[in-house]
């Protein structure tokens, strides 16, 4: 994976503190077989737009970021699991013009075209060159898109590159670490069982409680939801 310039993907201050943030637009597409959540964030003052895990359905995808006449500057995934990247091909097709597609490094191994190729016994398509990220996702750095800014948190565990992103005090996109009542499988290849227990404790429940959490399957829930009531991991 080759940096990408840093006009999109920063380092943050060493304050580790976040410039101010607009609240974003989001819309939720659930998408393939195994119904993962992609999410179109946007930026309500330039309609600027970073679409997180394009699974499958790209012709969903495009078509509502044509209605809503959105301006997609970067498609990011937060772990390389084949039902959050399949459509990553189809559409930067669809795009009118090239964007980075970013990843955290550790996540490499699940670009390889034997990796991509589990999907299709659940109809994913596989594309005849597969893209791997171009820009990389590390703890830390911020994601720009117009005044939207988006905190990569390294939250390892599903898979050793799984990130979340931390969009200041309104939202966490948490990919399959952190569910409502639930938390990522890690019986898969690069899986961690003590990892994802120490992701969600020190890096997701530290956040503040009504942060909505925007997982990559089903429903929303919030931080403070999650530490009183997720069976698995629970502070309260």
């Amino acid at each position: 994976m080759t940096p990408h310039p840093p006009s999109e993907i920063t380092p943050m201050a060493e304050s580790h503190q976040l410039p101010p943030t607009s609240r974003p637009l989001i819309e939720c597409i659930v998408v393939g077989a195994l119904a993962a959540n992609c999410y179109l964030l946007t930026c309500p003052e330039t309609r600027e737009t970073i679409v997180v895990d394009p699974g499958d359905d790209a012709a969903a995808i495009l078509t509502r970021i044509a209605a809503l006449g959105l301006n997609v500057v970067s498609i990011v995934h937060t772990h390389g699991h084949f039902d959050h990247i399949s459509a990553t091909e189809a559409v930067l097709a669809g795009l009118s013009k090239a964007v980075p597609v970013a990843a955290h490094p550790a996540d490499e191994y699940l670009y390889s075209r034997d990796a991509r190729s589990l999907g299709r016994q659940f109809g994913y398509p596989l594309p005849g060159v597969c893209v791997s990220p171009n820009a990389s996702l590390v703890d830390g750095a911020a994601l720009r898109a117009g005044t939207l800014v988006l905190e990569v948190v390294h939250t390892p565990g599903h898979t050793p590159g799984s990130v979340s992103l931390v969009c200041g005090d309104t939202c966490v996109l948490a990919g399959d670490t952190l569910f409502r009542r639930g938390i990522g499988r890690t019986d898969l290849p690069g899986g961690d069982e003590d990892q994802i227990y120490h992701s969600i404790l020190t890096s997701l429940y530290t956040l503040p409680e009504q942060l909505l959490v925007l997982p990559g399957h089903g429903e929303s829930t919030t931080i403070g939801e999650e530490q009183r009531g997720n069976p698995f991991v629970r502070t309260s």
